[in-house]
């Protein structure tokens, strides 16, 4: 095979695009450097020895031959302008092989190559040429002879197709014009033997042209990419992006980088011929991925170090010789260990929650799986507890969230402590905890802890010199008995949790088939609600309201009723929760504002109707949905009273004071519903939205037998008046209670004495037979 000059191999550049013409031409349409021009020029000045001593020998021959036929002063010219050519062509070759090779070298111009091959080809033909009819037939088949064999020294050029091709086109041109002067002297077995030699000249000489000019460019773009593969890999080293390595048959190293050695802290020398997978701690998963032969990516593996624990990633493909047979393995290797220390910071922050340092909810839905598929393999039941804080809602809203992030802090510290070792405790957003409970096999253990967690919680925070109180409900369920899934296990505690809150708040409660039975019946209801809306099966009753002063009837306060087709009668505290919950309270409280807009609009101006409206129909199109309800059945805003309770300023973001506003601004009475019963009621009556205050009934039925309700009944009295405010008590049913409520000073009264809720029907007879008469209980 033919091999390019070495100092070829020393270039680097970029491969020639596929399907070019391999002719000279077609290579060096570039100004630029490029390797197979260079690798041209190199190969032209080391072949133009020979091409040039050819045709010098050439011409010494043919010199002979013509001596007796041609004066020897032409002669002795010739042969003198032959070799100057050829000798001034050689040293010109040579020196453009040093001149015009690389990047920063000139472009030998194509014209100055052929010129090159015409001129000392014309230079060597033209003697021949002129006296070529003058020599003797045995001369001249013997200089035709001579001629065709001049045409084979176009080996020198063989790096050079086209140059091939016009050396072999004059020789040719030059040949056949001999043998046509010698046509009738020259044996025509003569000619068809030189016209053979020709022949076999020119396709030999062509096709070791395209030979070596296809080797030439083949060893060209190998040495580029081998150059530019070595600069590459020197460059990955040399800037620390990895290392590389390489283990023969029985994987034993055979070269490793500097920087992996320096990594184990031993030479590179005490490391070759040692197996690789015990120098990188005997790694099994590496012994066996070698085993198989096979290309591997992306192997990490923990590295002990005299800078302690790295981690690296290795990966490697096998070497297979040119017969098939396996040598081993070369492959690259980088540290990896600030990798994934930065992966487990941002695993740990994505599983954490910032405020506690908890778990956050996904992680508790992790730990939550692990617990449960171990409880499965194991038979050792785990437990699931969900943690909502009782009174946090107020901490924020009276003390700031700076403190209620602290009390948050707080209760975190105080359920890991009570915890410890037995579980896991996570933060599920807001107020809300969550303990994994690992082995619940004793589920007096899970109640014992479950109550020690409420005890804890109970106990008072110290921020910044304010004592704050609050309280935690639990729910709780076991899995696998309880759940075999994460979110079948999640769903029940929540139930467990739901029941907890409604039983009084700071109590556990534990899952059971009858919560489930609860949560399906809630489903049914809250279906049954939708369909109720739909076939309107609510309707509304009238409870009266007496003046205290005259007991005259002044209006009623209008409850929702819903009779269901299957169930019967559904209390409003069953469904109205339920509603709540699900959304549908905006749509049942709409129709209530338009039937109660319609029933006052069939009685007396002075006969008022309140409403009880929701916290969840609180909502910035109210005041719209009111004004449409009094415009459509024309009936003056005064006549309408909405009661709402404090659970509508819970959490609230100024919204609410905002609604309350426009619904004033309409005309609307707004009442303070069950005054008393929630917390920091006093401060809500600088509001100045509200005309009434309503005293809870617990508050009426008990001041006949204990003096401080009495006193607190005097108070609110006293404050309403304060402000501007009437005040209505509520459960008055003794002759007793409404004496001693009209004594205190309350404007209005509700209770049995005068009337239960009644019938539209029943309501109508009263307003229109006893509206101006004192009503008597």
């Amino acid at each position: 095979m033919y091999e390019a000059p070495n100092r070829y191999k020393r270039m680097v550049s970029a491969r020639l695009p596929d399907g070019e013409s391999m002719g000279f031409a077609a290579q060096d349409d570039h100004d630029g450097a490029s390797p197979l021009r260079d690798a041209q020029l190199i190969a032209r000045g080391h072949f133009s020895p020979f091409f040039a001593a050819a045709n010098s020998v050439a011409a010494v021959l043919l010199s002979m031959i013509l001596y007796s036929h041609v004066d020897g002063a032409y002669l002795f010219g010739w042969l003198l302008a032959v070799v100057g050519v050829n000798v001034g062509a050689m040293q010109l070759a040579r020196m453009q092989a040093i001149t015009h090779v690389g990047r920063s070298g000139k472009r030998v111009p194509r014209w100055l190559m052929m010129g090159d091959i015409v001129v000392r080809a014309m230079v060597f033909l033209s003697l021949p040429a002129i006296f070529f009819a003058g020599l003797s037939p045995t001369a001249q088949v013997i200089a035709a002879t001579l001629v065709a064999g001049t045409g084979i020294s176009a080996l020198g050029l063989v790096v050079q197709p086209n140059c091939v091709k016009a050396w072999m086109a004059i020789f040719t041109a030059g040949l056949c014009y001999q043998l046509l002067v010698a046509r009738n002297h020259v044996p025509f077995d003569n000619v068809v033997a030189i016209l053979f030699v020709l022949g076999v000249a020119i396709i030999g000489v062509l096709a070791v042209a395209r030979w070596a000019f296809g080797q030439l460019k083949t060893n060209a773009d190998f040495g580029s990419q081998s150059e530019s593969a070595s600069l590459l890999l020197q460059e990955y080293e040399q800037r620390g992006v990895g290392w590389l390595w390489q283990v023969d048959s029985e994987n034993r190293v055979t070269y490793i980088s500097s920087r992996m050695s320096a990594l184990m802290g031993r030479p590179a020398t005490q490391l070759l011929g040692h197996s690789l997978p015990a120098l990188l701690g005997g790694h099994a998963e590496l012994g066996r991925i070698l085993l198989d032969r096979q290309p591997f990516s992306a192997l990490e593996m923990e590295l002990a170090t005299a800078r302690g624990p790295r981690w690296i990633s290795i990966a490697g493909d096998p070497i297979i010789d040119t017969a098939g047979r396996f040598e081993g393995f070369r492959g690259v290797g980088s540290d990896i260990t600030e990798v994934r220390q930065t992966q487990e910071r941002l695993t740990n922050l994505a599983n954490m929650d910032v405020l506690s340092g908890l778990p956050n909810r996904g992680r508790v839905r992790q730990l939550l799986g692990e617990a449960l598929r171990a409880a499965t393999t194991g038979n050792v039941p785990c437990a699931i507890m969900f943690l909502d804080l009782d009174g946090f809602k107020p901490v924020n809203d009276t003390f700031g969230h700076p403190k209620g992030d602290a009390v948050l802090q707080a209760v975190a510290k105080r359920l890991c402590d009570e915890v410890g070792s037995d579980g896991h405790v996570g933060r599920m957003g807001g107020d809300e905890f969550a303990i994994v409970v690992t082995d619940a096999q004793s589920r007096g253990n899970v109640e014992g802890l479950a109550n020690r967690i409420i005890k804890s919680i109970k106990e008072p925070y110290m921020i910044d010199q304010t004592e704050i109180r609050i309280g935690v409900s639990i729910g709780c369920a076991f899995g696998p008995i309880d759940g075999a899934t994460v979110d079948d296990l999640i769903l029940k505690a929540d139930l467990a949790l739901y029941e907890a809150k409604g039983a009084g708040r700071g109590v556990a409660k534990y899952f059971s088939s009858e919560l489930q039975s609860e949560q399906d019946d809630r489903v049914r209801m809250e279906a049954d609600l939708r369909a109720a809306i739909t076939a309107k099966q609510f309707h509304l009753v009238y409870q009266p309201l007496v003046s205290a002063k005259t007991q005259k009837l002044i209006g009623f306060e209008a409850l929702i009723r819903w009779n269901h087709p299957q169930r019967g009668f559904v209390p409003p505290n069953v469904f109205i929760p339920i509603a709540e919950e699900a959304g549908l309270m905006p749509t049942i409280g709409e129709w209530v504002i338009d039937e109660a807009c319609r029933t006052a609009s069939t009685w007396p101006d002075n006969i008022t109707i309140a409403l009880n409206v929701s916290p969840k129909q609180i909502l910035p199109a109210l005041p719209n949905i009111v004004s449409q309800a009094l415009g459509r059945w024309r009936v003056a805003a005064n006549r309408i009273e909405l009661e709402v309770t404090e659970g509508v300023f819970l959490g609230d973001n100024g919204q609410t004071l905002d609604v309350l506003k426009r619904l004033r601004a309409l005309g609307v009475g707004i009442a303070l519903d069950d005054f008393g019963t929630g917390y920091s009621s006093i401060g809500y009556l600088n509001k100045a939205v509200f005309h009434k205050l309503k005293i809870d009934g617990s508050f009426v039925r008990e001041a006949g037998s204990r003096a401080d309700n009495v006193a607190i009944i005097q108070s609110i009295v006293q404050l309403a008046k304060n402000f501007r405010m009437n005040v209505c008590a509520e459960g008055v049913e003794t002759a007793e209670d409404f004496e001693r409520m009209r004594d205190l000073g309350c404007d209005t009264i509700q209770g049995y004495l005068f009337g239960r809720p009644l019938t539209y029907d029943r309501a109508n007879q009263m307003v229109m037979g006893l509206g101006a008469k004192k009503m008597a209980g």
